[in-house]
């Protein structure tokens, strides 16, 4: 039986004419967000304030995680207009800060690292003042493709951890905790001055010994920022949720990882990587 939803995670549903031009404007430039795909619980609100994260590479992720609702059909082919349109709408939103991620896509020669790239070059050209983070997936580890993406010079490289390791197979079976923290480490010793950041979502069976035990292994490769929120089983498909935790337990949290060396620290139930990415 799942659990019932305590109070402190229900969302106010919210929408409006920000919301219906940011839907329109996607839709125009035949794009896809996050937001939509992956079935964020804030997505109405940040629609509302007019941002969003794109997903870049088409709908269809080659990985086969049991907690995300990005679906895993045949990949779509690579748009070659898609980083001259993300460049327009973050234009026409007036974006200040900019987030990009994909799916994971195993199937390419280059998973996809050049399509990131442009994407960078694309908007640096059309909104030189917009700041950039990108959410990448492992790029299996491959350095040289790693090199593609921090060589267009984001002012943020995102890579989420997603969840402690003792929980890899059931989590993320074609991921590996240990390449996640090495592409981490790599990019800081490559580009010192990068800021990096990863995410945890709680409440998968995870305690709280190993929740700090990941804090540690982030800040050793001196990982600058970290998001923390709950996670939300998108579909009866999906594995279910454990625990919901506490906001308390989430506060606490914060309080230990901003001890520990973190700069930023986002702690709290509906927070998401990118969630209020651009105050952070």
């Amino acid at each position: 039986m799942a659990l019932r939803k305590p109070e402190w995670i229900r969302v106010k549903m919210q929408g409006g004419t920000q919301q219906n031009k940011v839907n329109s404007l996607m839709s125009n430039l035949s794009l896809n967000t996050v937001c939509d795909e992956a079935n964020c619980p804030n997505r109405m609100e940040c629609y509302t304030r007019g941002t969003a994260t794109f997903m870049i590479l088409g709908k269809n992720c080659t990985r086969n995680c049991t907690f995300c609702n990005v679906t895993r059909e045949k990949p779509d082919k690579v748009d070659p207009k898609e980083p001259e349109n993300v460049a327009k709408a973050i234009s026409k939103l007036g974006l200040k800060h900019a987030v990009i991620t994909s799916v994971t896509r195993d199937d390419l020669e280059d998973q996809g690292a050049n399509q990131f790239a442009r994407v960078v070059e694309e908007i640096r050209k059309a909104t030189p003042k917009v700041t950039i983070e990108l959410l990448i997936p492992d790029m299996q580890g491959d350095k040289d493709l790693i090199d593609i993406i921090i060589d267009s010079e984001p002012n943020i490289l995102n890579h989420n951890i997603e969840t402690v390791p003792e929980l890899y197979d059931k989590v993320r079976p074609m991921a590996n905790f240990e390449r996640s923290i090495e592409l981490l480490d790599y990019v800081k010793k490559t580009k010192p001055d990068m800021r990096t950041k990863s995410g945890i979502m709680l409440g998968l069976g995870e305690t709280e010994e190993q929740v700090l035990e990941v804090f540690k292994r982030l800040r050793e490769v001196d990982c600058d920022m970290l998001t923390l929120g709950q996670y939300l089983q998108p579909t009866a498909k999906h594995i279910p949720v454990v625990e919901y935790i506490t906001p308390d337990q989430f506060n606490e949290y914060k309080e230990i990882a901003l001890s520990m060396g973190f700069k930023r620290v986002a702690s709290a139930p509906l927070v998401r990587s990118s969630y209020y990415a651009e105050d952070f």
